[in-house]
């Protein structure tokens, strides 16, 4: 049961931060096709504060799953959000 906690821990995580990615997008985007802004995004080189303004919803999960008890998700949770911080520091520094 702790594998498959923390597996469904780390989706929520990615979930999260794609959903907060999303968000970020609608909110400081100039367009309302997401497309033209990531590829704006990647071009401007502001891709990766997208991304971590994305993360952020992780904190919400994040501290949800440790309110009701639930320690291995809220693990998965917190290696999802390691996993994003390391994509997002190979595109930063691969640019």
């Amino acid at each position: 049961m702790t594998k498959k906690d923390i597996i469904i821990g780390f989706g929520v995580g990615i979930i999260a931060t794609i959903f907060g990615l999303v968000f970020a997008v609608q909110i400081f985007g100039d367009s309302d096709n997401w497309g033209l802004v990531i590829e704006r995004a990647i071009s401007e080189g502001f891709l990766t504060k997208l991304m971590s303004i994305g993360a952020l919803l992780n904190l919400g999960a994040f501290f949800v799953f440790l309110k009701k008890k639930q320690d291995n998700r809220a693990k998965g949770v917190l290696i999802a959000t390691l996993f994003v911080f390391v994509v997002t520091m190979v595109i930063k520094f691969s640019s």
